[in-house]
């Protein structure tokens, strides 16, 4: 509707760092490139690059990336320095802090 879609393909062919749906993680996420979580994080991600929380990705921590795209849960604050993205399955619960928003 808004170009999410284009943008989540787009950054979706760099993706170095990819935690699957049958994935659970509690601690902290840095990542120098590019993340998609498609599991369960329980921590704060921090990426010099994008965050892609996939449809069935849930976040309960900080989130602080480039862009960040939602299409999963998350519930805690997050950070965009771009461009933040959410899709209308998408959900966030808590504090949001960006340059610019997309919906779609």
């Amino acid at each position: 509707m808004f170009g999410f879609k284009k943008d989540a393909s787009s950054i979706s062919n760099d993706i170095q760092t990819i935690v699957s749906k049958e994935t659970k993680i509690k601690g902290s996420i840095i990542s120098e490139g590019n993340i998609r979580i498609d599991g369960s994080i329980e921590g704060e991600i921090m990426a010099e690059g994008n965050v892609i929380i996939g449809d069935q990705g849930n976040v309960s921590g900080d989130i602080k990336g480039d862009k960040v795209m939602i299409s999963g849960c998350v519930r805690g604050k997050v950070s965009d320095n771009k461009k933040l993205g959410s899709v209308s399955r998408g959900s966030i619960s808590g504090e949001v802090s960006v340059g610019t928003v997309r919906v779609g």
